[in-house]
């Protein structure tokens, strides 16, 4: 496993929130949903990405664009369209003054929007998760990526709008499993841009030393590493590949493997009833008091507190 499929584990859709959207201008919707990560897909007409604190983007059909939360950003038809519609946590649509649109904007199956043939046209997906693993990830994006579609050159996104609108035993596994696959692609796409500044982890996934090395951490995080044991593993010296990893990913391969196997301790204590014995030994320790030690220091809260407070969003 390299370390993009590993940081793509987390945020496997389930249940994700999934819909085709028509819109006829003027449009603009503010959203305020709080989700982690959102991937919309551009069929028909133009659209304004606005941040609250950045320039506008334009997204044109055929594009794809990944939204990092949870900060808030409004789509719509021109900058100067005031928004009409807030989506807020939970997907519950409104107008600015509150008044509930729920009603108005259903549309049909995941459709929606203010006009059934409106020349706007987008899939929006929408991944409800907030794993630590899936942070590592969110945190090498910007708040708004854009791919445009001939970076892409996809069949899934036409796949997907096939899919979107049927109501049939299984569908939202179905849809789940193609966002998934199109989350993936599009991810891919922005890291090989080389205006991206894809993180140092991406980049030497190619290196012949360090990629290999990545992998084997990846593959089994709960195996007693050593740069030594790792090194012998890629045919490299101890001090090769310490050297070339840390130049390349930026930290040191056990600090690396540090992180990697915190952030899945994190997820495990949110996500299964296993006992901290058990998270201790399948993310590599002896111990659940020495996965407590360590993971006190990196989130400032021991195990069994940060499994009883409800997780609020950490900005990466």
């Amino acid at each position: 496993m390299d370390a993009l499929a590993d940081l793509l584990d987390g945020p496997r859709a389930r249940g994700a929130f999934l819909l085709r959207s028509t819109l006829a201008p003027p449009w603009s919707i503010r959203i305020q949903d709080e989700a982690p990560l959102t991937l919309m897909s551009m069929v028909g007409d133009d659209a304004w990405l606005i941040p609250d604190d950045g320039e506008p983007r334009r997204a044109r059909p055929g594009d794809m664009v990944i939204f990092r939360g949870p900060d808030p950003y409004t789509v719509s038809d021109d900058p100067a369209t005031e928004p009409r519609v807030v989506v807020h946590p939970g997907q519950v649509c409104t107008a600015p003054d509150g008044t509930s649109l729920s009603r108005e904007m259903a549309l049909g199956v995941r459709a929606w929007g203010n006009a059934p043939d409106g020349p706007a046209v987008m899939l929006i997906g929408t991944y409800p998760m907030r794993g630590a693993v899936t942070r590592r990830l969110l945190a090498a994006l910007p708040p708004i990526a854009v791919v445009p579609g001939d970076a892409l050159r996809s069949p899934l996104a036409g796949v997907l709008a096939d899919e979107i609108g049927r109501d049939e035993p299984g569908q939202e596994v179905v849809l789940d499993r193609l966002l998934d696959l199109l989350l993936i692609q599009t991810l891919r796409a922005w890291f090989a841009r080389p205006d991206a500044e894809a993180p140092g982890w991406y980049r030497a996934h190619g290196d012949p030393v360090v990629g290999p090395a990545l992998r084997l951490l990846h593959a089994d995080p709960a195996h007693p590493w050593t740069v030594a044991g790792l090194a012998a593993r890629v045919g490299a010296s101890r001090a090769a590949l310490a050297q070339r990893f840390t130049k390349l990913v930026g930290e040191p391969p056990m600090a690396y493997l540090t992180g990697v196997r915190l952030a899945q301790a994190a997820d495990l204590l949110r996500e299964s009833d296993a006992t901290l014995d058990a998270v201790a030994r399948r993310v590599g320790y002896a111990t659940a008091f020495a996965l407590s030690t360590a993971f006190k220091r990196e989130h400032g809260v021991s195990p069994q507190e940060y499994r009883a407070v409800p997780e609020p969003y950490p900005a990466p």
